[in-house]
């Protein structure tokens, strides 16, 4: 190992916007269910899948239309 490393010509790492970063988040256990029944079914692990749901409904724009019925 070099006692010394020169980073003058270094660059910053692209991706580094598109690392994910971790969340607590608390979801209804029906919910949790469904993704991990969908993830045995798909075998795309459920966190993934969740993941891929939202992602989803970020690029399509859509918005929660919440009332009382």
């Amino acid at each position: 190992m070099k006692a010394e490393y020169d980073f003058s010509q270094s660059r910053r790492n692209p991706y580094a916007q598109k690392l994910r970063r971790q969340v607590t988040i608390r979801l209804d256990n029906d919910i949790i269910e469904y993704f991990k029944n969908q993830a045995q079914i798909t075998g795309i692990p459920y966190q993934k899948l969740i993941n891929l749901y939202l992602s989803d409904c970020v690029q399509n724009n859509r918005t929660l239309s919440i009332g009382w019925s």
